[in-house]
C-alpha cells in the first residue's frame, strides 16, 4: 500500500502538469471542452492504473444515444470521480461543489472543460447554476449530479437525496439514469493520501422517464432504483 502511494503520487504529479499544458495546447487549436474532457478521460484512465483501481460495469447498454440525459448517482469516495469520468459510455459534464474548481490544475481543467460549480451555502447561486446547468441539457449536454451532495461515510445505502437534483431534472426535462457505485470509499479516505488498490463496480440502471412527473414521485423512485442498484451490486 505505501509503495503504491508512492508511486503513484510520484508519477501522477508529473502526469497531471504535462496533461494540463496538453489541455491548453488543445484549447489553442479549437479543440474546445469535448477535446478537454477527452484528456481528462487519459487523465482518469491513468491514475486508475497507477492506483491498482479496477473497475466493473454493468448495465452500459442502457444508456440512450444522441440525447442528453441527467445521471444521477451515489457519492461515496474520492475515486468515484474517475471511475465515472472514464467508465459512462457517453460524453458528459459534472456539477460539482465550486470549490473543487479551486484545485490546482485538476480544477482549473474542470472549469475549462465546461464543467459546472456550485455554491452551495448560497441559494441564489445555487438556483442559477442549476438554471445554467438545465440549458445546457437542452442544449445537447449530458450532465452528472451526485444528489446526495456530499460523501456518504455512514452504514446506510444512501444519504437523503437533495432537492436541487431534482429540480435540475424537472427544469431540463431529460431522462434520470441511476448510477450505483462501489468499493470506493476505502480506496483514499478522507484526510488521507494513502492509496489503496480496490475493485470498483459501477451499476447503470435504465432510465427513469420524467416527461409529466412530480419532483417528490421522481425522487422517490430514483431513490428506490438507486437501492436496487447498490442492493445488486457487490
Amino acid at each position: 500500500m505505501y509503495l503504491r502511494t508512492l508511486v503513484t503520487w510520484m508519477l501522477g504529479i508529473p502526469i497531471t502538469i504535462t496533461l494540463f499544458i496538453v489541455v491548453l495546447l488543445a484549447l489553442l487549436v479549437g479543440r474546445g471542452p469535448s477535446g478537454v474532457h477527452a484528456i481528462a478521460r487519459l487523465w482518469c484512465r491513468i491514475i486508475l492504473g497507477l492506483s491498482g483501481v479496477r473497475v466493473r460495469v454493468t448495465g452500459a447498454e442502457r444508456v440512450p444515444k444522441g440525447r442528453p440525459v441527467v445521471f444521477l448517482a451515489n457519492h461515496c469516495g474520492a475515486f468515484d470521480i474517475p471511475a465515472l469520468q472514464v467508465y459512462l459510455p457517453v460524453e458528459f459534464r459534472w456539477v460539482a461543489k465550486k470549490s473543487l474548481f479551486k484545485i490546482p490544475l485538476v480544477g482549473w481543467a474542470m472549469a475549462l472543460a465546461g464543467y459546472i460549480g456550485i455554491e452551495r451555502e448560497n441559494a441564489q447561486e445555487a438556483y442559477r447554476t442549476m438554471e445554467e446547468a438545465a440549458q445546457r441539457i437542452r442544449n445537447g449536454a449530458s450532465v452528472l449530479v451526485f444528489p446526495e451532495g456530499t460523501r456518504n461515510v455512514t452504514d446506510a445505502p444512501l444519504l437523503p437525496l437533495k432537492r436541487g437534483a431534482f429540480m435540475l431534472v424537472a427544469k431540463s426535462g431529460a431522462d434520470v439514469i441511476p448510477v450505483a457505485i462501489k468499493g470506493t470509499r476505502d480506496i483514499m479516505k478522507r484526510g488521507s493520501l494513502l492509496i489503496r488498490p480496490a475493485e470498483v463496480s459501477i451499476a447503470i440502471g435504465s432510465p427513469i422517464q420524467t416527461t409529466g412527473g412530480e419532483e417528490k414521485t421522481l425522487r422517490t423512485r430514483t431513490k428506490g432504483a438507486l437501492e436496487t442498484l447498490l442492493s445488486q451490486t457487490r
